[in-house]
């Protein structure tokens, strides 16, 4: 018996130093590669990687080449994977995104898709060094995968996104099938933490917390604020649920530059990891609903209470003051209609709307408009609000009803 107890003990032991010796090359493979991504996003011939920038493009390629050779499919190429953005002097800034896709093995969800995005430019060296390393280990995983996922490097993110936009609204033909966005910015600082932002999505926030209950190398905190704005706030405005994970808190976030030597690769290397368990958790549960309790909220019938007679009023973000939800949300997402201006046609659109007493916004109507256009654009960026703390009275949440004067302004052109 003693002799079958060390044989056993031996076998234990050298089991438990072969997965040790596993687990450190598995992690040792995707620092290196970490690092190998990093150094060459924070290159000096990349000069920072600004929009429309050659260091960008050359970024782009880097991305493109990754993808290629880690088996993706690419969904454009040529000139359908780039765009012009028109500057103040006239000129047409240049910019461009990657974009590829895993294809799902699932008959039903096949054409059903989760995006798994990260912005180009300097700041965000380690959430596109996380992007290829997931790139390589999806692929080679991808007979888990139920559903489609895209992986997209966005260009020229600085520019009000504009390459997350121009990917929704006119490369991506597929975008009203999007279950999910994933987006990845600035990771691998390991002394300031692990964060999710899902804009109080109660569906992505109950998919973070299952992961809670399986074996993971860490685990996010999960932010009711959002931490500084990035490329979760197209897909957001699409009424797309997004998450974005990141290791900075804000709010001081400006687009600053990389800085390798704040980077903890072997904590990137973990992060990957979760966020590959993330991600093959996502593509294989249901989808998540943009507002999960709505239809349990069709059925309260409460008092709608007028948003000045709140013993608290319903606030955005911290703030009590409806012009900080036109200043931070509303004239953030604001699209002016193509054809109201083409036709010099502006105004103020005076829009109706009720936050519930889950800080849902709802009811959204028009009560004095403009033109067609300018009243349907200021319906949809209202309706896509994230949710607000809801409005007290007498000690309880009530629902609130208010209304905001929406401004279009054309610029004038300016006399030569």
């Amino acid at each position: 018996m003693k002799r079958i107890a060390a044989i056993i003990a031996g076998l234990a032991t050298a089991f438990f130093a072969a997965a040790q010796d596993y687990g450190e090359l598995f992690e040792a493979e995707s620092t290196s590669a970490l690092r190998s991504a990093v150094s060459f996003f924070c290159s000096d011939s990349l000069g920072g990687r600004q929009a429309g920038s050659k260091g960008e493009a050359m970024a782009a390629d880097y991305v493109e080449a990754s993808f290629l050779d880690a088996g993706l499919e690419l969904l454009n190429s040529g000139d359908d994977r780039s765009f012009g953005i028109r500057q103040e002097s006239g000129d047409t800034l240049r910019s461009r995104n990657v974009a590829a896709v895993i294809p799902g093995y699932d008959r039903k969800l096949k054409d059903r898709y989760i995006v798994l995005g990260a912005r180009l430019e300097d700041g965000n060296a380690s959430g596109l060094a996380v992007l290829l390393s997931l790139a390589r280990t999806l692929s080679t995983n991808r007979v888990l995968l139920k559903r489609s996922v895209v992986l997209a490097a966005f260009g020229s993110a600085s520019l009000t996104n504009a390459g997350s936009w121009y990917f929704l609204n006119r490369s991506f033909s597929e975008a009203g099938n999007i279950d999910a966005m994933i987006n990845l910015d600035r990771l691998g600082e390991g002394a300031s933490g692990f964060y999710a932002y899902t804009s109080s999505n109660a569906d992505l926030n109950s998919a973070i917390r299952a992961l809670e209950a399986t074996l993971q190398p860490l685990q996010p905190d999960i932010l009711t604020k959002e931490p500084f704005p990035s490329e979760h706030r197209s897909f957001y405005s699409k009424q797309i649920p997004s998450v974005l994970f990141t290791s900075s808190k804000g709010p001081d976030y400006d687009f600053r530059k990389d800085d390798p030597s704040s980077f903890q690769y072997d904590y990137m290397a973990r992060e990957q990891e979760y966020l590959y368990n993330f991600t093959v958790s996502l593509a294989g549960g249901p989808a998540p609903v943009m507002y999960p309790d709505k239809e349990q909220d069709k059925s309260l019938n409460t008092k709608t209470v007028a948003y000045y007679d709140c013993d608290r009023r319903p606030s955005f973000f911290g703030s009590g003051d409806p012009a900080s939800f036109l200043r931070r949300w509303v004239y953030v997402y604001l699209k002016y209609p193509d054809y109201a201006r083409e036709n010099g046609i502006q105004g103020r659109v005076l829009v109706d709307f009720t936050i519930d007493e889950n800080g849902h916004v709802g009811d959204v109507s028009v009560r004095r408009g403009v033109h067609p256009s300018l009243d349907a654009e200021a319906v949809r960026v209202i309706s896509a609000s994230p949710d607000w703390k809801p409005g007290i009275l007498n000690g309880r949440k009530v629902k609130a009803s208010m209304s905001l004067y929406v401004d279009f302004r054309l610029e004038r052109k300016k006399r030569r």
